[in-house]
C-alpha cells in the first residue's frame, strides 16, 4: 500500500503587487494556519517518509512547518512541482523511490484540486489553503498510481477544527 498526502500552501500574501508569483510569502492568516495544520496532522500520528514542496516561497513555508512538527523531517525542493499541473504531479509521483511508502506533497491550485479528483474519482471540489488530503493506493509502486486508483481516506481543513 502507498499513501499520498496533499497540502495545498497556506493563505499567501497580496500586499506587495511588485513581487512575483514565486517569492509571494504567506500572511498573517497563512502563518497561522500552517502550524496549526502540521500540529493536527501531528496528532494523528500518520507516518510520512517524504515531504516534497514547490520551491515557490508559500509553498516551502508551509512544508516547513510540518517539516518542524514531524521532528524536522527534510523537505525536499522539487522544481517541477511549482504550478504543476496534474500530468506533471503525477510523472514526479511515479519517480519517487519504491522504499518509500509514504509521502507528502505541498503545491498549487488548481493542480492539487484537479490532481485529487483525477486519482480518486470523487474529488472534493476546490482545495482550500492549507487543506491536507490523504489518498491511499493499492498500488505496489508510484509507478502503478494513475488516473482512478486511488481512494480518498481523508481531507482536513483549518476551517474543520
Amino acid at each position: 500500500m502507498r499513501t499520498l498526502y496533499i497540502v495545498r500552501h497556506a493563505k499567501s500574501s497580496w500586499a506587495d503587487t511588485g513581487m512575483s508569483d514565486f517569492e509571494r510569502p504567506l500572511n498573517e492568516r497563512g502563518l497561522h494556519d500552517a502550524p496549526m495544520m502540521a500540529k493536527r496532522f501531528d496528532e494523528r500520528l500518520e507516518p510520512v517518509a517524504l515531504l516534497m514542496s514547490s520551491p515557490a516561497k508559500r509553498a516551502l513555508t508551509t512544508a516547513e512547518f510540518f517539516a518542524a512538527a514531524l521532528e524536522d523531517a527534510p523537505v525536499h525542493e522539487i522544481p517541477e512541482l511549482y504550478l504543476a499541473d496534474p500530468k506533471a504531479l503525477l510523472y514526479v509521483i511515479g519517480e519517487l523511490p519504491y522504499g518509500v511508502r509514504q509521502a507528502m506533497l505541498f503545491g498549487h491550485n488548481p493542480g492539487l484540486s484537479e490532481l485529487v479528483e483525477l486519482l480518486t474519482d470523487n474529488g472534493i471540489g476546490d482545495m482550500p489553503t492549507c487543506s491536507i488530503v490523504r489518498i491511499d493506493f493499492t498500488a505496489d509502486s508510484w509507478q502503478e498510481v494513475a488516473a482512478g486508483t486511488g481512494t480518498l481516506t481523508w481531507w482536513d481543513a483549518p476551517k474543520n477544527g
